[in-house]
């Protein structure tokens, strides 16, 4: 069983090499930050309390998060393992994790701060499906048209220079201690994430896995 998680700052590629990952183990790509979307794009009340905070840059609640989270890796599609991709963040997620389950790997995805700035500043996402393209990185084949559905693509809130700012405080202070307390259980990979090639992170993640 493959229960993993994603860790790293905003930029760093979590999403993209989890989807690449997933398919190597056949394990669901667990995105919390998707979750809140589209509760926040369903205006359910989960969705309402999500956005006051994400809007700022901020953590939600951790009792919001827990449950949500809990709530997914009941599902029948997580039997086998998972990828958990922007949680936990805190400690104190981490240790409300480790009551609902055990963690086998911690992939840490490494990566410059500038690197992060030139990634966001040029990130796109579709308004309709959710793929995430890049202006510059990985642009789709329309500009302004997603590839997959032909949704509008946008810029989110929390894309924006002074939430990534924002949101780069916040993983230093709340989400860096995390890659300690995951040291002294032994799990903790450290991959360089700075390349921009996706599938060749993805390959050093696979092959650091299998070790």
């Amino acid at each position: 069983m493959k229960n993993l998680i994603f860790i790293g700052a905003q930029g760093a590629g979590k999403g993209t090499y989890a989807a690449i990952v997933k398919k190597n183990y056949d394990i669901p790509h667990i995105s919390t930050g998707d979750m809140f979307r589209e509760a926040m794009k369903k205006g359910t009340p989960v969705g309402i309390e999500a956005k006051k905070f994400i809007d700022q840059g901020m953590l939600v609640p951790d009792e919001v998060t827990v449950k949500l989270v809990d709530d997914r890796l009941k599902a029948p599609d997580c039997k086998n393992g998972f990828i958990l991709d922007g949680f936990p963040r805190t400690l104190s997620q981490a240790m409300a994790l480790d009551r609902i389950t055990k963690i086998t790997k911690v992939v840490f995805l490494e990566v410059t701060e500038s690197v992060i700035m030139q990634r966001i500043g040029g990130r796109i996402q579709c308004r309709k499906c959710g793929t995430i393209f890049h202006k510059t990185n990985m642009p789709p084949k329309v500009e302004g048209v997603c590839d997959k559905c032909s949704g509008e693509l946008y810029t989110r809130e929390d894309d924006q220079p002074e939430a990534i700012k924002k949101r780069l405080e916040v993983f230093y202070k709340e989400t860096a201690p995390l890659i300690d307390y995951y040291d002294k259980k032994g799990i903790v990979i450290r991959i360089d994430a700075n390349n921009s090639a996706p599938q060749n992170v993805a390959n050093n993640i696979i092959m650091a896995l299998y070790k």
